[in-house]
């Protein structure tokens, strides 16, 4: 039994997108004190998902955003759930790409139905009129139906400007934040870090090499 387990485990996870190495207990809470651990816990412990509520992970790039949405998903993975992660832009355009094929509606249902979708990157690549429709059509369909978890790092206020039509861009947006949950992440980024502390650890070591 724990050996089906496991491989359904493993198949969930291979299906999902999802990173394996992204997990929770990896994650530093320490190099950015503003993140609310126990309020990240309580999210990972997956209760919104029964709730359908959908959880938005905002502030600028390279806080951990991306990091979290996957971490949620491994703990949702391993309760039972299946979960989709994708690039928001990338799984537009694949959706889109399915008119040409002749199955855009068979590839939105797909997506629609996923017990739990997160939505990588939200707002930051332009979308064409069909990506829009698309989203606009995705946002609707799984409204309190299933949940999702949005990473970006547009302020909220400007995610209705992500569709051209004002009016369609506050009806996605009335049905997103219905019982939704905004966790915004402050701080310094995980990648500018590393890349100062490698690059001081080789300067370092070139003084080292040159005073032999």
């Amino acid at each position: 039994m724990e050996r089906r387990d496991n491989k359904q485990l493993a198949r969930r996870l291979g299906r999902s997108g999802i990173d394996p190495a992204k997990s929770l207990k990896v994650f530093d809470f320490t190099f950015n004190p503003k993140i609310h651990e126990p309020t990240v816990k309580q999210i990972a412990g997956c209760g919104f998902i029964e709730e359908h509520n959908n959880i938005f992970l905002g502030g600028p790039s390279g806080v951990g955003k991306s990091h979290l949405a996957q971490a949620i998903g491994i703990e949702s993975c391993l309760s039972g759930v299946d979960v989709l992660y994708r690039n928001t832009g990338e799984l537009l355009k694949w959706i889109h790409a399915g008119r040409a094929y002749g199955n855009h509606e068979r590839r939105l249902i797909q997506i629609v139905n996923a017990p739990l979708l997160i939505l990588d990157d939200f707002g930051l690549q332009p979308l064409t009129d069909h990506n829009q429709i698309d989203l606009f059509e995705l946002i609707s369909r799984r409204y309190e139906r299933s949940p999702m978890i949005i990473t970006s790092n547009r302020d909220f206020a400007e995610w209705p400007m992500i569709f051209d039509n004002p009016l369609m861009g506050s009806a996605a947006m009335d049905r997103l934040v219905h019982r939704a949950v905004k966790l915004v992440i402050e701080g310094e980024s995980y990648r500018m870090n590393n890349f100062l502390k490698l690059n001081e650890d080789l300067t370092k070591g070139g003084k080292r090499v040159t005073t032999k």
